[in-house]
């Protein structure tokens, strides 16, 4: 079996952006409290993520830590509904295990929830390769103008009479 090039760049791609990506968070300032061990989970479960859609030959999508540091600032910025209310702890029961007190853990979601929590990876992934692929067209934007300005330059010379 021959892997094409496009996809190894792919793959590649997505193995770098698992360790570089941002963190999507929702705007309103408050993505500087995720706390440390959530940003270290968030890589983690990226990785695992490409892994396994690799191996399973599907496509990537957000983590649960990345889908839970949006719904911890969400939170933060304004009051969410029902519905996220439960995602959310849902989410945060998966990713404190133990912490979580058994009276306040939520098991399961509803088919809709679990719908609403897919489409939301779905979008935080999204996001995340529109952040990178706009970054690097930043970066050889960057580099035509410094290899143009080099051009430009010109080194006076003094004229040799001998």
């Amino acid at each position: 079996m021959t892997i094409s090039k496009r996809k190894t760049d792919g793959w590649i791609d997505d193995i770098v952006g698992a360790l570089f990506d941002p963190i999507i968070v929702m705007p309103g300032g408050w993505g500087d409290d995720l706390p440390e061990w959530m940003r270290t989970r968030v890589t983690l479960e990226r990785l695992m993520e490409n892994m396994l859609a690799t191996k399973e030959s599907r496509e990537i999508t957000a983590t649960d830590a990345e889908a839970t540091c949006y719904l911890f600032t969400a939170s933060l910025t304004a009051p969410i509904g029902s519905d996220w209310t439960e995602i959310y702890v849902y989410l945060t029961g998966k990713e404190m295990k133990d912490k979580m007190p058994e009276d306040l853990r939520v098991v399961t979601l509803t088919d809709y929830q679990q719908r609403e929590l897919r489409q939301l990876k779905n979008w935080i992934y999204e996001r995340r390769v529109k952040h990178r692929k706009e970054k690097a067209r930043g970066q050889r934007r960057q580099s035509k103008e410094e290899s143009k300005e080099k051009e430009l330059e010109t080194v006076p010379a003094q004229p040799s009479f001998f």
